[in-house]
C-alpha cells in the first residue's frame, strides 16, 4: 500500500502534518518496533495504533517484516488520534548461524521505487519458503496445506506464525512458541531459511530509500563475545548503519547498558522497542520486558531524518 502523493513520509513522520512539531499526546513514552497484520502481528495497522493510544504512547513506528503495507493505514489512524510517526521496516540480512540479523529502517519513503522493488523481492523470498515449510511439516506426517496457511494470514503476508497458529489450532503443539521451538525456528524440524539480504545490501537500500539503518535487537546474533559484537557494529557502521536498538523484550538490564555504552562509544542513535506482535508474542505495546521507551530516542531519531534529508535532498525522490 502506498501514501497518496500529498502525504509523503516527511508530512506522516509528525502527523500533526508540518515537519516534526511536537507530539499533541502528553506522553514521555514511545514504541519504534511494532508489527501489524501487514507481516506476523495479529493486530491491524489501525488496531495497533489504537493500542498505543490507550498505552498513552506518544509516538510509534510500524516495522513490519519486509513490507510497508500497513504504513499508510496506520499513519491515517496516527493522525486521526494525535500520535506522532514515522514509518519503518524490518529487514532480515545474511548472518552466520545460530544467530539472526535484523536491520530496522527509519524514515523509509513509501514513495520511493527503490523500496517497492526491495520488498517485492523480500516477499518473493517467503513465498518461496513457506511452500517448502509445508512440504517438511507434511513429510512429519503433520496435516496441513497451503491453501489453510493462505486462509490463516487472511490475505495479508503469510509468515510462520500464520503456519504456527494452525499447529496450535490442530493440536501437534501447545504453543505457538511450541511450534517455532520443534518445528519452525532454526534448528526445527521444518525450518526453511529464506533468501536474505547482505547486510551492506540491505544497509544501502534503506539509505537509497530516504531511512536510517538500524541494528535491532543485538542478543539475536548470540554473538561469542562482546569482542565479536564490537567487530560487527564497526562493520556495519563502515556500511553505513546509523543506529542500535538498546531497548528490546530480549535485553536484561546488563545489555540495555552494554548496548547505550556501545551506541555512544561510536556515535550512533540509540531507538528502543517492544517487538510487538499481538497474540503471537506474550509482548504488551509499549513495554520491553518491564521497560519504557523514552520519548528522547523518537525526538533523536526524527532529528538524525531531518538531518539527512537537508544534507542529501534528492535521497527522498519528492
Amino acid at each position: 500500500m502506498r501514501l497518496p502523493k500529498s502525504q509523503s513520509i516527511w508530512k506522516t513522520a509528525a502527523i500533526s502534518g508540518n515537519k516534526y512539531l511536537p507530539n499533541r499526546m502528553s506522553s514521555d513514552f514511545v514504541d519504534l518496533h511494532c508489527h501489524s497484520t501487514a507481516s506476523d502481528g495479529t493486530l491491524s495497522p489501525t488496531a495497533v495504533v489504537r493500542l498505543a493510544m490507550e498505552r498513552n504512547l506518544s509516538a510509534l513506528a510500524l516495522t513490519d517484516h519486509d513490507t510497508i503495507a500497513g504504513v499508510a493505514e496506520a499513519a491515517a489512524e496516527a493522525g486521526r488520534v494525535g500520535i506522532d510517526f514515522v514509518p519503518g521496516i524490518e529487514i532480515s540480512a545474511e548472518y552466520p548461524h545460530p544467530g539472526t540479523m535484523h536491520l530496522l529502517g527509519y524514515g523509509v519513503d513509501p514513495q520511493n521505487p527503490t523500496l517497492a522493488s526491495l520488498t517485492d523481492k523480500l516477499l518473493a523470498g517467503r513465498d518461496d519458503r513457506n511452500p517448502r515449510i509445508i512440504a517438511k511439516l507434511q513429510a512429519l506426517n503433520i496435516s496441513i496445506t497451503m491453501p489453510e496457511v493462505e486462509a490463516e494470514a487472511g490475505g495479508k503476508v503469510i509468515g510462520r506464525p500464520h503456519i504456527a497458529a494452525i499447529l496450535v489450532r490442530k493440536g501437534y503443539v501447545t504453543s505457538i512458541k511450541h511450534a517455532f521451538d520443534k518445528y519452525l525456528a532454526p534448528g526445527g524440524l521444518a525450518y526453511y531459511d529464506k533468501e536474505r539480504l547482505s547486510p551492506k545490501k540491505a544497509i544501502g537500500m534503506i539509505l537509497e530509500c530516504g531511512g536510517l539503518p538500524v541494528l535491532a535487537h543485538p542478543v539475536q546474533l548470540r554473538y561469542q563475545n562482546d569482542g565479536e559484537l564490537e567487530r560487527v557494529v564497526k562493520d556495519l557502521l563502515d556500511m553505513g548503519l546509523a543506529g542500535i536498538e538498546v531497548i528490546h523484550s530480549d535485553h536484561n538490564a546488563h545489555l540495555v547498558e552494554q548496548y547505550v555504552a556501545l551506541a555512544e562509544r561510536f556515535g550512533l542513535i540509540k531507538t528502543g522497542g517492544s517487538d510487538f506482535h499481538g497474540a503471537n508474542k506474550q509482548i504488551d505495546l509499549g513495554n520491553a520486558a518491564g521497560r519504557r521507551i523514552p520519548r528522547k530516542f523518537f525526538d533523536d531519531l526524527m532529528t538524525a531524518l531531518r538531518s539527512r534529508k537537508s544534507a542529501s535532498p534528492m535521497t527522498n525522490n519528492q
